[in-house]
């Protein structure tokens, strides 16, 4: 059993196409393994009590990848949120879907395919999942200060009440996580969560995200409950 079990827990998913190497095919094919590991994780933090799960998926920079890579990617969510829509199993009562990221980015077929996902699910209430897509930790400040910017233009706000929750609020991310685990042997936050994950407690792991397992996850947890959260006193 697990001591203290965190709220919320934030995951970069990377080490697929590593995985896929490791398997000796083609790079692109790790992330069908690891899309199928994330039924898993679901399943797992329902059982742990965890409330909230935000992934990292699809950055802003991996639109820059090889076409055949990203062009597999993108079929790969299609069907996932096409299957979510569909409420099939956890979906269907358990998990609540929403997509964060500048989704402009994606096609209108996509977009509407995670709106559709996010509508179905919006009355669940076991674990909330927040699929971050075309996500950058920078760009979401930055459009962050475009909404301000644009409230304070038509008169809605005053300069003088721009401060760190109102930041907050227009965030795509209103929560924070209390651990970001990173799988895969790298050592960097990757643009990931860059206001919210401030005060988060990074672990980071050798395992590629495909061998990610249940133990694995607890052992983040056990982890966290060894640490002493400060927050800066």
């Amino acid at each position: 059993m697990v001591s203290r079990v965190p709220k919320h827990i934030a995951i970069i998913l990377d080490g697929n196409r590593r995985y896929a190497k490791k398997l000796g095919l083609q790079p692109w094919k790790g992330h069908e393994y690891g899309l199928r590991k994330l039924e898993d994780l679901f399943g797992w933090c329902i059982e742990l009590g965890i409330k909230e799960l935000t992934l990292y998926c699809f950055s802003t920079e991996n639109f820059k990848r090889a076409k055949k890579e990203v062009d597999y990617l993108f079929n790969l969510f299609w069907k996932e949120f096409s299957k979510i829509k569909d409420g099939k199993g956890v979906f269907k009562d358990k998990v609540r879907v929403k997509v964060i990221g500048r989704i402009g980015m994606f096609s209108e077929k996509m977009r509407q395919a995670m709106l559709d996902a996010a509508e179905k699910t919006k009355k669940n209430r076991k674990l909330a999942v927040n699929f971050a897509l075309a996500y950058g930790g920078r760009q979401e400040i930055t459009d962050a200060m475009k909404k301000i910017a644009l409230k304070i233009k038509k008169n809605k706000i005053k300069i003088d009440k721009i401060n760190e929750n109102l930041i907050a609020q227009n965030l795509y991310l209103k929560s924070e996580p209390d651990i970001v685990i990173r799988p895969g042997g790298e050592v960097r936050t990757s643009n990931f969560l860059t206001w919210q994950s401030v005060y988060s407690e990074w672990i980071f792991i050798d395992k590629l995200w495909p061998e990610f397992t249940k133990k694995d996850l607890i052992g983040c947890i056990d982890e966290f409950s060894k640490r002493e959260r400060r927050f800066g006193k």
